[in-house]
């Protein structure tokens, strides 16, 4: 009976680990490049951040940079962009991204 409760107890921390993060509307139009683009124009700078561990636990390091750039590319049709890419690398669930205007 005891086991059973502790189980219990746990499902719902353990539930919200599980984060997903979907693609909105317009950003799947947004591509992802390394560096800056030539010839586009800046349009701002994109800060996103997801949870990076769960009780300690570090969550998947891919997937937790997917996620990062998942969200930048659903910020970026706000400021008018449809590129963007990274200033700097994920850092405890966090990254800075450049959104630009290309097309």
């Amino acid at each position: 009976m005891r086991r059973a409760a502790l189980i219990l107890a746990a499902v719902p921390t353990l539930l919200t680990a599980c984060t997903f993060v979907h693609l909105a509307p317009g950003a799947s139009a947004v591509r992802v490049v390394e560096s800056p683009p030539a010839g586009c124009i800046k349009r701002g700078e994109i800060e996103v951040e997801v949870t990076h561990n769960v009780a300690f636990i570090e969550r998947n390091p891919l997937r937790v940079r997917d996620e990062l750039e998942t969200l930048a590319r659903n910020e970026a049709p706000g400021l008018g962009a449809d590129t963007i890419h990274p200033l700097t690398p994920p850092t405890a669930g966090q990254q800075r991204f450049a959104a630009w205007r290309c097309r």
